[in-house]
């Protein structure tokens, strides 16, 4: 949504220098995406301060730069060039986005939960993209600067937004609500996550359920009735509720499900007096239940069932994300880097334990941050999964994950079947040494640990199949 530089100024409450009839094309944090017309916020963070380029988006054409009140650099720009100055820049930010939003005018849906945000988010938009013009958090921009940039990107000409919305504290949810102002909230599930932030698990879904505290009207949740805490929420809000379940009743319902092994699954959704057929290409009995919360959000928006059901075939996995990666050398990694929890990496687990048709299974398990007090308990119950699980080999990477290691010794895993490194560069080399044709390999971790590098050594040691 283009802005003249007096229209921002009044949003963010600042004080104008330049020429407020400049357009701003666009909205940048970083000069190193900035485009030509683009309008700078200059943000202070823990390991850098926006204001240091300013005249780096100055160079690039920006339409102007938005910086704190005490910045008294000299710029050398042309006459359509403007300086905003305001109290906080992540304030400014967060104030534009909720005046664009409002201007906006179309329903949001704001995504949340322990795990699976990202997945859901991706699933719904696609969903609803059968019938509408999708406002979408792009990657995982849902923090406090993430949100306001995606909402800094609507369209006229579309018409609905899905908004992942993540927090590590409570409060935060409560803020992104503010600035959003969605409508419609999903929580996919509560686990113990960020317990290094929380007290208890239950803490965790009071911050999660700010989100339906903070919907605007018309106020709809989506939550998942498998979770005990999320299927609590109900009791305190008061607006349209629709519940989705994989085990419990719920009002979209999973009757029968049929494992594909690495293709995916197959299952029937029940609704109303309606069953319908999905075939979803995601890993995971996880992903069926992030499937069927996209699916309560189409049908409920009138998306046509059958192109509900095209949408959830189409679903690819997002990078790191349970993507499959094959090798001609004949062996197969699920490459699940990108992030992981003690709920998240059990399903995992218990996924590969079923897996037919390999010689041998390995599992490479990163640290699991975050954690807290609980932190070792919660990595030696991995290890014991993994060891009922029948998997070949078991490797720990990093940290707190040789507690994953402990666990599995304690299960009766001899030690020639259990390996810890320190690092995932050592993973890589590890697993480029030991495998077999025939072996699949669960990679999965937390996102400090970037076990993407021990694929990435797999990758320069053998030949992958890129699709």
């Amino acid at each position: 949504m283009n802005l003249h530089l007096d229209e921002v100024t009044k949003a963010v409450d600042g004080v104008l220098e330049g020429a407020g009839s400049t357009v701003a094309r666009g909205y940048s944090i970083d000069t190193r995406t900035l485009s030509a017309g683009d309008l700078f916020f200059a943000i202070r963070g823990p390991r850098f301060d926006g204001h240091n380029f300013v005249r780096q988006a100055a160079e690039k054409k920006a339409s102007g730069v938005v910086v704190d009140n005490g910045f008294d650099g000299v710029l050398e720009s042309g006459p359509a060039f403007g300086v905003i100055k305001v109290r906080s820049t992540v304030d400014a930010l967060q104030a534009l986005a909720r005046t664009v939003r409002r201007r906006w005018g179309r329903p949001i849906v704001g995504v949340t939960g322990s795990a699976g945000k990202t997945t859901t988010k991706e699933m719904t938009a696609a969903v609803l993209g059968k019938r509408f013009t999708v406002l979408r958090t792009i990657g995982t921009l849902n923090n406090e600067l993430g949100v306001p940039l995606t909402l800094l990107r609507a369209e006229r000409y579309q018409d609905i937004g899905v908004l992942e919305m993540g927090m590590s504290a409570k409060g935060e949810i409560r803020k992104l609500a503010s600035i959003a102002e969605p409508n419609e909230g999903l929580i996919t599930n509560v686990n113990p996550v960020h317990l290094e932030f929380f007290k208890s698990v239950d803490e965790i879904a009071e911050a999660k359920a700010e989100l339906l505290e903070g919907l605007s009207e018309p106020r709809t949740g989506y939550l998942n009735n498998d979770d005990s805490r999320v299927r609590a929420m109900a009791r305190k809000f008061n607006g349209k509720i629709v519940t989705y379940g994989v085990k419990s009743v719920a009002s979209f319902k999973v009757m029968q499900i049929q494992d594909l092994g690495l293709g995916g699954s197959a299952f029937t959704v029940h609704h109303g007096r309606r069953d319908a057929n999905f075939v979803l290409p995601l890993l995971g009995p996880h992903n069926i239940a992030n499937a069927l919360a996209a699916i309560s959000v189409g049908v409920t928006h009138e998306v046509p069932w059958d192109a509900i059901q095209a949408a959830i075939n189409e679903v690819r996995p997002e990078k790191m994300r349970g993507e499959v990666v094959r090798f001609r050398e004949g062996f197969t990694a699920i490459d699940d880097s990108y992030n992981s929890n003690p709920r998240a990496l059990t399903e995992m687990i218990r996924f590969m334990g079923k897996l037919q048709g390999f010689s041998r299974k390995i599992i490479v398990a990163g640290e699991m941050l975050e954690l807290g007090p609980q932190a070792a308990a919660l990595h030696r119950e991995c290890g014991k999964e993994a060891a009922r699980s029948g998997a070949g080999i078991i490797v720990g990477v990093q940290g707190m994950a040789r507690e994953i290691v402990e666990g599995a010794r304690a299960a009766g895993i001899p030690d020639s079947r259990l390996k810890f490194v320190p690092d995932a560069v050592q993973a890589g080399e590890f697993l480029a040494r030991t495998i077999k044709a025939g072996d699949v390999i669960l990679i999965k971790g937390s996102r400090g640990v970037k076990l993407e590098q021990a694929l990435n050594t797999l990758r320069a040691a053998f030949s992958s199949l890129e699709p």
